[in-house]
């Protein structure tokens, strides 16, 4: 069975590879944005599975439909937790919740074969997950400053961070640790402000001082007031990061 991933976690795309494999799928491409996607499927054959992580760096997966007449069956992949999909359980809309296990993935890639998604359905779903993704971004963030609480607006917010096995949030020249894996993160920010530049790393468009080419694919990210270490931006990042400073 031939199939192609759209997926901009270098990470969560490699891993689901391994895996299809194991199921004797053939992956012939893996895409990491929406622009990327209608351009493969535009000039290429489709394939008989599209799996789409709903959420990538330019714009949510829907835009895709937009532009091209999907003949492929599809499996939607999302970090949104499962309250937020159950009113589809009933459909033919097949979705993964990351992280993926191998028994959820063969059973999606089943039930493909019973039944063809339709438009209507594609419809309903890109306005539930759109209302689900604008009623859930966050103002604000609160964190503890000693034995006090304090709430962080997220406009004075110049990044979030992984170190050391925990997160943080950099604001107005200081750090606090949050309750927030960077992946559950994206779930909650606005994409039009905030970008993961890496594994390591989301930053704020408003607090982005500058961005230097160090090499041929190599761009470093300097933020307002942030100095716990450099900033650079995943090679298989940087189109996408490209786009999203454009838009």
């Amino acid at each position: 069975m031939q199939v192609v991933i759209v997926e901009d976690e270098l990470v969560s795309s490699r891993r689901l590879e391994r895996m299809l494999a194991d199921l004797n799928c053939e992956v012939l491409a893996s895409i990491v944005s929406v622009k990327s996607a209608i351009k493969w499927l535009q000039t290429h054959k489709h394939p008989e599975i599209l799996f789409l992580d709903i959420q990538l760096s330019d714009g949510i997966c829907f835009e895709i439909f937009d532009e091209v007449k999907v003949e492929s069956a599809i499996i939607f992949t999302t970090a949104f937790s499962n309250y937020s999909l159950k009113a589809f359980e009933y459909k033919s809309i097949s979705y993964l919740l990351k992280p993926i296990n191998k028994e959820q993935l063969q059973k999606a890639i089943l039930k493909t074969n019973t039944f063809l998604i339709n438009n209507n359905e594609i419809s309903d779903l890109k306005e539930h997950i759109t209302n689900k993704q604008n009623n859930n971004y966050k103002d604000n963030f609160t964190v503890k400053v000693g034995n006090k609480i304090r709430i962080v607006d997220v406009k004075d917010i110049s990044c979030f961070y992984s170190l050391d096995n925990a997160s943080y949030l950099h604001a107005e020249g200081s750090n606090y640790i949050i309750n927030y894996s960077l992946l559950s993160l994206n779930d909650v920010l606005n994409p039009n402000h905030f970008f993961q530049v890496s594994r390591k790393c989301i930053i704020n468009k408003q607090k982005l001082e500058s961005c230097h080419r160090i090499k041929v694919n190599r761009f470093k990210i300097e933020m307002e007031n942030f100095n716990e270490f450099e900033i650079f931006v995943s090679r298989e990042r940087i189109k996408a990061f490209k786009d999203w400073i454009e838009a």
